[in-house]
């Protein structure tokens, strides 16, 4: 509608010049003045809303709505007319330096997912929203990470990791940026780390811990199992009867079957030519 109006101010202005022109009439400028100011005053209240973009209206220092339908709009030419994006956005946060549960210095890095909901907090309620989030982010992802250590190496009956347990931290942390974040009218999408290691000037030691844990688990695996079939030996043979063994012959033939089943190199057979008891 207005912008027939528009077009009907400079249509009539066209044809009031015409007319003065043609009858070299001098009050034809009561005319066009009026008409051309109509025109040009008109055309800055026209304004473009893309899609997933918002156009928020402020008229003398008042806030009057978010214009969010995209699509060709006009509204009074006075009023500011400030562009706020309403897509989902990236944060790819930088690795920090951070002390875990148990004091360990570790890097860690966050990448968050977020969409403006509110234009009007984000616009009015925080100075530079987009930092506002970047520097809240950072100040999440410190606070998770001081509640967790990053692995359960030392952590006792602690269950919730940084390494181990991924998906709760993410949780927790996504929770923790909306309750900080519901103050600049943000939605928080997603959070997740992005990188997670050992400081380097622990990086080493830790490594060592970890390959001892390892080794360690490796060989209590293999200790149960060659006492398993060490059990399972004995008892066929008792079974079955094959030989008889008394106490002092059992205890031999565990510590020898123990020795075969848990050594890291083949077993080098020794034949006994005399008794045992010899």
């Amino acid at each position: 509608m207005m912008l027939l109006v528009t077009f009907g101010f400079l249509a009539a202005g066209i044809a009031a010049v015409a007319w003065g022109a043609a009858e070299d009439e001098p009050a034809v400028a009561l005319i066009v003045i009026p008409c051309a100011l109509g025109f040009f005053l008109s055309l800055p209240g026209y304004f473009v809303v893309e899609p997933n973009m918002g156009r928020a209206l402020v008229l003398f220092g008042k806030y009057r709505g978010t214009v969010r339908t995209t699509g060709f709009w006009w509204t009074n030419p006075f009023t500011s007319k400030k562009s706020i994006s309403l897509r989902a956005h990236n944060l790819n946060g930088d690795k920090l330096k951070v002390n875990d549960l148990l004091g360990n210095p570790i890097e860690i890095a966050v990448v968050v997912v977020w969409q403006v909901q509110d234009t009007a907090q984000a616009l009015f309620d925080v100075e530079q929203f987009e930092h506002f989030v970047s520097v809240q982010s950072e100040s999440a992802l410190r606070m998770v990470a001081s509640r967790h250590p990053y692995d359960d190496g030392q952590a006792g009956d602690v269950l919730t990791t940084l390494r181990g347990s991924s998906d709760v931290v993410a949780q927790e942390l996504q929770a923790e940026l909306s309750t900080r974040l519901t103050l600049a009218g943000i939605e928080v999408l997603e959070a997740r780390l992005s990188h997670l290691a050992y400081a380097p000037e622990i990086a080493a030691a830790m490594l060592q811990r970890q390959q001892a844990s390892a080794i360690i688990a490796a060989r209590k695996l293999i200790v149960e199992g060659a006492v398993g079939m060490v059990e399972m030996a004995l008892e066929k043979l008792s079974e079955k009867q094959t030989v008889v063994l008394d106490d002092e012959r059992r205890a031999t033939l565990t510590g020898n079957l123990l020795v075969v089943l848990c050594g890291q190199s083949n077993a080098q057979p020794v034949l006994n030519t005399g008794s045992l008891y010899n």
